[in-house]
C-alpha cells in the first residue's frame, strides 16, 4: 500500500478503490446473479439497525476488515462508520482491538490506510 499524501490523490485513490469493487461486483452478479443478490441482501440485513446500531456495527466490520488486511473493506467499512457517526476516537478504539487480535499486521494496516480513510471520509 502507498502512503496516501494529498488531499486530490487520497480522493482519487478511494474513490477509485470503491469504483474497482463496484465493477467487479457487477462482472460477477452478470455471471451469477442470484448468488450475488443474496449475498447482498444477506449483508443488508447484518448492518440494518437492530440490538446493535449500524455505527457499531460498521466499527466491528472495520476491525474485523483490518484484522483480515482486507484493504477494500476497510475502506468500505471506514466510509460506512463515519457515514453512521463514528467519532475519531471510536475509530482509533476499533484499530486498537483489531491490533490486540491481529498484532503487526493489523496495527500497519489500522495507522495507515485506515487513518487515511477516516481522515478522507471524515473530511468530506
Amino acid at each position: 500500500m502507498i502512503c496516501i499524501e494529498h488531499s486530490e490523490d487520497m480522493e482519487a485513490f478511494f474513490h477509485d478503490a470503491l469504483l474497482h469493487y463496484k465493477e467487479g461486483t457487477n462482472a460477477f452478479k452478470d455471471k451469477l446473479p442470484n448468488l450475488t443478490q443474496s449475498f447482498f441482501d444477506f449483508t443488508e440485513a447484518c448492518f440494518a439497525d437492530g440490538a446493535i446500531d449500524k455505527k457499531h456495527k460498521q466499527l466491528m466490520a472495520l476491525s474485523v476488515s483490518i484484522y483480515s488486511q482486507d484493504e477494500y473493506c476497510i475502506i468500505y467499512h471506514m466510509k460506512g462508520a463515519v457515514e453512521n457517526g463514528a467519532s475519531e476516537e471510536e475509530v482509533t478504539e476499533a484499530i486498537g482491538v483489531s491490533a490486540a487480535l491481529g498484532g503487526g499486521a493489523a496495527f500497519a494496516q489500522g495507522v495507515t490506510l485506515a487513518k487515511d480513510a477516516f481522515e478522507y471520509y471524515s473530511s468530506k
